[in-house]
């Protein structure tokens, strides 16, 4: 007769309940009991972490350079939705800032990310207004410093006919 193999609790209890293996890791790291913890799912959580927060800052960038592209360009829907907008530009720009403040080491990686967040906020553009997007210019509006200043605005230029 085999015997079955026999995991830790802690490894089932991850499985069971996230949320009571997470307070149980906390507490074993507290007290001292590192024996006890389940290390192979604490790496996994810490690298899934990571890559959480620069999906953020990607999926931030893109919608800031969005919403910035429609208030340059988007003549037909300007007047009406402008205040909407520059209310959304500023709330993407504070979550970023949050999150570069939380995690300063990520500002390099927002600089290595700007030419292609740049290019796809150039088709969500596109879809969302259904223009076209060789409408909306190739090379970006402004340099990330602008991008995330919370006082600057793109000056309006016809970028788009409807």
């Amino acid at each position: 007769m085999v015997s079955p193999i026999i995991q830790p609790a802690t490894q089932t209890l991850y499985d069971q309940d996230y949320y009571l293996w997470l307070r149980t890791t906390i507490n074993q790291l507290r007290t001292g009991q590192l024996s006890a913890v389940d290390l192979d799912n604490l790496l996994e959580e810490l690298e899934n972490m990571g890559r959480s927060q620069k999906r953020a800052i990607k999926s931030l960038l893109i919608k800031l350079l969005e919403h910035l592209l429609k208030l340059k360009c988007w003549d037909g829907e300007r007047e009406r939705n402008q205040g909407h907008w520059k209310g959304e530009i500023r709330t993407f720009r504070r979550q970023i800032k949050d999150e570069l403040q939380d995690s300063p080491s990520l500002k390099p990686y927002i600089l290595e990310i700007f030419d292609l967040c740049y290019q796809e906020a150039r088709k969500e553009a596109s879809d969302r207004s259904q223009l076209i997007i060789d409408l909306f210019p190739l090379i970006p509006i402004g340099s990330l410093e602008q991008i995330l200043d919370e006082n600057w605005f793109p000056v309006y230029q016809a970028c788009v006919q409807e």
